[in-house]
């Protein structure tokens, strides 16, 4: 399946957890009224009524779904919020500690390479075993959390291999479905949270018939949470397993490396350290880790994750332990930072195109894929950032100032006009001071820096990113035009520093117009000025070419700032498979001539971003070259 493809089968496992979770309820309720008939029968001396199973029933139902509701409310934030239940903290991008520099530099990569917005980092200081996890409601909030046992156990090639298998459910929108089960499965063990605190409460009353119903009660429903505890497991694995074995697979792919991942499930098995989680959270996050983290019986029927030597044989049928552990080193090398930098040669990147070779269809596949090269082009784009640039993406102050940098234009005196427009404030005279560092950078660099520069800004106190959009529409307004690349880097950190939620419901009949809005923007984008001063005969070859996979006329729309950010808020609410055309539409239109340039590579890669859809970087062999 293709990423839209698996956007639309986690929707569909959605339906079918609350399926599930009606029938565990039911479940519930029906073992609640057996116990609350058998109890009224032993105090009251009397059959019970049809009434009191009615009144049981409702009252079960109702404690179910507030306590379900309260849960899926506290996780509104997402992958931070279920980061803070386990207690980890998070990794501060200017972090001194090696084990977690190197977790960062592992997780840049695979972000820029795969065209997601950096995650947020979280270490669980307190778990020593060898586990991991991702969540979030989208793409572009996701976090990644280890253990310190992971960071501590592993080499830089089996962390990067459970890294790769987190960012498969990053990729596959596991994660939307693994936090929503956290919420809605807490209900149906709520009750046997009850009936120990009823337990507890009745040690030492001297009510005697009466404190031993109220025991034999709390009795009675601390099994009952067992029943709950076994439907909640049930329907986890149900729905976790197999895309345990999915993550494990894309792991594979996405490093090129078997041993990785194979490596690191033979450490869980060999270095005593194990997988289980103390974390009092664990039992309802279960299905979420790398690697079991609480004990289980009957592992084969509830179990949320394959035997791991089943899963080290699916993908790695070749393994051969005793040879793997005997060139492993003993201990970890953290002097291997990640690849050598790229040779720059120069010249500057914003002009750049190159055949493009594959269809729409083709193009389309690309979106939320991850592959070994491109990760390497990550690791090696990232290690070449002058040092300056790189320390200043550490910190949210210096990180907004680079952003500001980026769009700073030459000569001297074109900037000096564009920093006084932004007024006299500290955010501009950073900005000055690295524009220096920052001019020397091609066109390729500038989106993976904004994500680099976003990671350390969505944690930041909110006056921050305020003063760096308005900073930053000061700087581009100046000259009173805008360009390509200037719409889309504000574009950007106006969708990621104030993201907002839009149910994806919609029909692309239902927002035709502002499909055609970014159709045209995608017509344009690459065309290039005649003589004239007029665009190229291509535009209308692009229109067509877009608009016949839309199904509509080529559009004739009058562009504008305003009306393209309103098509772009708009068209979050497409459906998975509904963006999937809009994609296949743009990518039609951007390569009508056969080639691509960097204008709508950006073009798209902004589209994705917004509309949680990542594309990889497009012209990663190329710039290559020519950096």
């Amino acid at each position: 399946m293709n990423f839209f493809e698996h956007q639309g089968a986690a929707r569909r496992n959605t339906k079918l957890m609350v399926v599930l979770f009606v029938l565990a309820v039911l479940a519930v309720i029906a073992a609640v009224d057996i116990v609350l008939g058998v109890v009224y029968a032993w105090t009251a001396e009397q059959p019970p009524t049809a009434s009191l199973f009615a009144l049981g029933a409702f009252a079960t139902a109702l404690l179910i779904l507030c306590v379900s509701l309260f849960n899926i409310a506290r996780l509104a934030e997402g992958g931070v919020a279920v980061a803070r239940m386990v207690g980890a903290r998070r990794v501060a991008p200017d972090t001194a500690d090696p084990l977690e520099r190197r977790l960062r530099n592992v997780v840049e990569e695979m972000a820029i390479a795969s065209g997601v917005r950096v995650p947020e980092v979280y270490v669980m200081d307190a778990e020593r075993g060898i586990n991991a996890f991702a969540a979030g409601w989208d793409v572009s909030g996701a976090v990644v959390a280890v253990t310190r046992g992971t960071l501590e156990n592993l080499t830089r090639d089996e962390l990067q291999g459970v890294v790769a298998h987190e960012f498969s459910h990053v990729l596959n929108g596991d994660m939307r479905l693994n936090v929503r089960m956290i919420g809605v499965l807490a209900g149906i063990v709520f009750i046997g949270s009850v009936g120990e605190f009823l337990m507890r409460s009745m040690r030492g009353s001297r009510d005697g018939k009466g404190a031993a119903g109220f025991m034999l009660a709390g009795l009675a429903l601390f099994v009952i949470g067992f029943v709950g505890v076994f439907f909640a497991r049930l329907i986890k694995a149900a729905l976790a397993r197999q895309r345990e074995f999915l993550a494990d697979a894309s792991s594979v792919q996405f490093t090129r490396n078997p041993d990785a991942i194979a490596g690191a499930l033979d450490q869980i098995r060999s270095s005593g350290a194990g997988t289980l989680v103390a974390n009092r959270y664990a039992e309802e996050m279960s299905h979420m880790f790398f690697a079991p983290a609480v004990r289980m019986r009957f592992a084969g029927l509830l179990g949320t994750h394959p035997p791991l030597d089943e899963r080290i044989r699916r993908v790695h049928p070749q393994f051969q332990l005793a040879e793997y552990r005997a060139r492993r080193v003993s201990k970890l090398p953290l002097e291997r930072g990640g690849p050598p930098p790229l040779e720059q040669k120069g010249r500057r990147a914003s002009d750049i195109s190159t055949a493009w070779g594959r269809t729409p269809e083709q193009a389309l596949a690309l979106i939320g894929t991850l592959d070994a090269a491109k990760v390497d082009f990550a690791g090696r784009l990232v290690a070449t950032l002058p040092t300056a640039v790189r320390a200043s993406l550490e910190k949210p102050d210096s990180a907004a100032a680079v952003m500001v940098a980026l769009l700073l234009a030459e000569p001297v005196d074109a900037m000096e006009r564009q920093l006084e427009a932004a007024g006299e404030v500290p955010l501009a005279a950073r900005a000055r001071e690295l524009a220096g560092a920052v001019r020397g950078l091609g066109a390729s660099f500038h989106l993976p820096v904004v994500d680099l520069a976003l990671a350390a800004l969505k944690p930041a106190p909110e006056p921050l990113k305020k003063e760096l959009l308005a900073v930053l529409e000061a700087v581009i307004n100046a000259d009173r035009r805008v360009s390509l690349h200037e719409f889309v880097v504000l574009t950007l950190v106006r969708d990621q520093l104030f993201p907002r939620k839009t149910p994806g419901q919609k029909k692309l009949v239902e927002l035709k117009s502002e499909a055609g809005i970014l159709l045209a923007l995608a017509a344009h984008a690459g065309q290039r000025l005649d003589a004239t001063g007029t665009r190229e005969a291509g535009v209308q070859a692009s229109l067509d070419a877009g608009a016949a996979i839309l199904g509509i006329a080529a559009p004739q729309v009058e562009l504008s700032l305003e009306n393209v950010h309103a098509a772009l808020e708009a068209l979050r609410a497409l459906a998975p498979l509904e963006k999937a055309v809009l994609v296949k539409a743009l990518f039609a239109a951007a390569t009508a001539d056969g080639t691509i340039r960097v204008a709508e590579a950006e073009l798209l890669r902004l589209v994705g971003a917004v509309l949680h859809c990542p594309v990889p970087p497009l012209l990663d062999s190329l710039l290559l070259e020519s950096l």
